[in-house]
């Protein structure tokens, strides 16, 4: 097993691991990354030189590949996605905090990125931890979050009529025929760890099941400010050759859209989850 070297980037999300090189891992350092990724939520590698094949091959070793159904698809390999903004376009994709597929019956356990292009300055993801945002709640409403259900779909962010569907990252869309609803316990317990977590997110979650739109954000807009903040994030500042990795289940993470008039490519892997519950 390779000697790695675990550099926490917060107090409660996000370890970069030093010293692995993603084209020759060995069991034990795939078990590791397993571990570091189910403990922190999010692992990052520096200075990998890693090609489509390779991107594949690490993903599978990590879990099975879920397609996105909206993002566009790199030409040769269908199953990385394509998180672009040309130098043209004012919208990202990711743009505000949320999780890759909450509006799934059975949500993505994680998201391989891979950095292709980058602009000279910005373009940092944040990442939040949505264990210390639940630890942070009174017991009351702990109790209270552990009877609801809340109701996710992405059809407002990719349907005919939706946000990002209208927006100059439209053409590039797939999917807008695809209809979501997803229901969800607003407190799940992480399948590895046992932890409990908060699990809504602004983008997906549109309402707690049997209340009203408007009876829901009174309390879905107060987790949203517990959950975002900074206390409980982490900042990501992507360089060549970075590879991030995270925890659908565990964090929220939020593109900043800061880098106008220059080009942005990532690749994305998406994958596969268990039922949570």
């Amino acid at each position: 097993m390779t000697t790695i070297q675990m550099v926490k980037m917060s107090e409660h999300v996000g370890t970069e691991m030093l010293g692995l090189d993603l084209n020759n891992l060995s069991d034990g350092d795939v078990a590791a990354i397993k571990a570091e990724l189910a403990a922190r939520g999010l692992v990052v590698f520096r200075d990998q030189q890693i090609d489509e094949r390779a991107h594949i091959s690490f993903a599978k070793n990590i879990g099975p590949i879920v397609v996105n159904n909206y993002f566009p698809e790199n030409g040769e390999f269908p199953e990385i996605a394509e998180v672009r903004k040309a130098e043209t376009q004012m919208v990202n994709i990711g743009g505000g905090w949320h999780t890759d597929h909450s509006y799934d019956q059975i949500p993505a356990m994680g998201s391989i990125l891979v950095a292709r292009e980058l602009p000279p300055v910005g373009g940092d993801t944040l990442f939040s931890s949505m264990a210390a945002a639940y630890e942070s709640l009174s017991d009351g409403l702990k109790a209270t979050l552990e009877t609801l259900r809340a109701v996710h779909t992405a059809d407002h962010i990719y349907g005919p009529q939706g946000f990002l569907s209208n927006s100059d990252q439209g053409a590039d869309l797939k999917g807008r025929e695809l209809k979501t609803r997803a229901v969800h316990p607003l407190v799940i317990r992480h399948p590895v760890t046992g932890q409990k977590l908060l699990y809504v997110n602004s983008a997906f979650t549109t309402h707690i099941e049997g209340w009203t739109r408007d009876e829901s954000l009174a309390l879905l807009n107060y987790l949203y400010s517990v959950g975002s903040q900074s206390a409980f994030q982490c900042r990501l500042i992507w360089q060549p050759g970075t590879v991030a990795m995270w925890d659908n289940r565990s964090t929220w993470h939020y593109a900043l859209n800061d880098y106008h008039g220059h080009r942005r490519l990532m690749h994305r892997i998406t994958i596969d989850g268990v039922p949570i519950h």
